[in-house]
């Protein structure tokens, strides 16, 4: 079900792939024209086992997301994405116009944790010829900032530990799921796919996307930020407001772009038992019956406990209708998850195998997952344990927080009153006769609208639910 509005990608993303292509000419342009940018990079993920040739991964792909400054006609801020292929495009190039808008007092630029991009990008610049590489982004505004000030309507800075991760901030702000499978897909190969074309171009446009929310309720409701009276709808007079308000940058030190030594010893370890003297057998097959079967006692009805590797196999379970539950804390050891599966009946799927060392504790209740991708997880979990899925049951729990629905739908009336500091409804549902849904949980609203009927034909699909 749907639970917010539609914030679409840009029909057309330019790809730049060269010094001389009209794309470069146009990202030149854009970027001095621009109020704001959207930033994010991507690099060919290097496995800790693989020997490495350079200090950081060179930075394969440049993702900018430019809004320019709205005209009376337009009707709202214009925006244009740029992927810049650093593979094809002469560094040198592109070096002046990068630093500069890097280094802009009238462009506000935005990212999610990008001091680990700058680093990479100061790096692939510096090592061909381009010194000294990068040093700062000023102005900046961190997106997970921004999400703690909506949310908490105090402070501009968020700690560490509490951080989000950008596809969840985009779930409860935007109402979109923000795949992140291809975060680890190989970005130097050429040519680019269609997915990782439009992965890389969501994961920048997004953040102008969160802005706007952001720069909305500075206006609406001045809870977080100036106040109302600081600011006017003169876009400028905001945007100077916002900057001085949050008075914010990047500034690398030398240290930084030193890489720091993460090699740990690799010792080999024998699994033992709680006696220490006996060899534990680690099976990575299913041996089962899990506790929810009912010659053991189970009540008939399948739970799993995802860890954090697999947090999106949760939400894809959730949208075939299964109980699937995450940690109940942020980074557990093994026998938290193992006292948690074993207290709630759940069955833990992971990818580490190391957890499977620690089964002995909670006997059928581990299982580790071989597929890589979410879509394959699934089916393996559904062919593993013979789980049944049928279309009635698509998004029948709430993606948000694995809660149940009420059993009596809201009227439009009903959700609007719900909803009042909680959460947008779009006006335009307002004319529709559509029944809202709400979490027992955690309150969440949903709609049986567009996303939710391109979600219910993906799981079909998926599962074969047709054939």
């Amino acid at each position: 079900m749907d639970s917010a509005q539609n914030h679409s990608l840009p029909s057309q993303i330019h790809i730049v792939t060269s010094s001389t292509c009209s794309e470069f000419t146009h990202l030149q342009q854009s970027l001095r024209q621009s109020t704001v940018v959207g930033l994010d990079a991507e690099w060919k993920p290097r496995r800790s086992s693989q020997p490495n040739s350079s200090p950081f991964p060179p930075v394969t792909l440049l993702q900018i997301a430019c809004q320019f400054e709205a005209q009376p006609s337009d009707g709202g801020p214009k925006s244009e994405v740029f992927l810049v292929d650093l593979l094809r495009v002469p560094l040198g190039e592109v070096y002046q116009p990068l630093k500069e808008m890097f280094e802009s007092e009238s462009i506000l630029k935005l990212g999610f944790r990008f001091k680990q991009d700058l680093v990479y990008l100061s790096y692939t610049f510096s090592t061909q010829g381009c010194e000294p590489g990068f040093g700062m982004v000023a102005p900046f505004l961190d997106i997970a900032n921004i999400y703690h000030c909506l949310k908490n309507h105090n402070s501009a800075k968020s700690s560490s530990k509490g951080t989000k991760s950008l596809s969840t901030i985009c779930e409860e702000l935007l109402g979109i799921s923000l795949s992140k499978e291809l975060q680890c897909s190989d970005w130097s190969s050429r040519p680019l796919s269609e997915e990782q074309i439009q992965y890389a171009a969501a994961d920048a446009f997004y953040l102008l996307e969160i802005f706007s929310i952001f720069q909305q309720s500075i206006l609406n409701e001045g809870e977080c930020g100036p106040s109302v009276s600081e600011v006017d709808d003169d876009h400028s007079n905001m945007m100077q407001s916002i900057l001085s308000y949050f008075d914010d940058k990047i500034v690398l030190k030398e240290s930084d772009k030193v890489p720091k030594n993460t090699k740990k010893k690799v010792r080999q370890r024998q699994c033992i038992n709680d006696n220490g003297k006996e060899r534990v057998e680690i099976s990575t097959e299913w041996q089962g019956p899990a506790p929810w079967d009912p010659s053991i006692g189970g009540d008939g009805y399948p739970k799993f406990l995802c860890d954090v590797m697999i947090e999106g196999l949760a939400k894809h379970l959730r949208c075939v209708g299964i109980d699937a539950a995450l940690p109940s804390s942020k980074k557990p050891d093994p026998r938290e998850l193992l006292n948690q599966a074993y207290k709630e009946k759940r069955v833990l799927l992971t990818r580490d195998i190391k957890l499977l060392r620690y089964q002995y504790l909670a006997e059928n209740q581990v299982y580790k997952v071989k597929s890589l991708l979410k879509n394959d997880q699934l089916l393996e979990v559904i062919e593993t344990f013979k789980l049944s899925i049928s279309e009635d049951k698509l998004m029948s729990r709430c993606t948000k927080c694995n809660g149940s629905f009420i059993q009596k739908p809201l009227t439009i009336e009903e959700a609007v009153e719900a909803s009042k500091g909680f959460q947008i409804i779009p006006s335009c549902l307002f004319d529709k006769n559509l029944e809202f849904w709400k979490c027992t949980s955690c309150h969440q609203l949903y709609w049986e609208g567009t996303q939710y009927r391109h979600a219910v034909d993906k799981f079909v699909s998926i599962c074969k639910l047709k054939d």
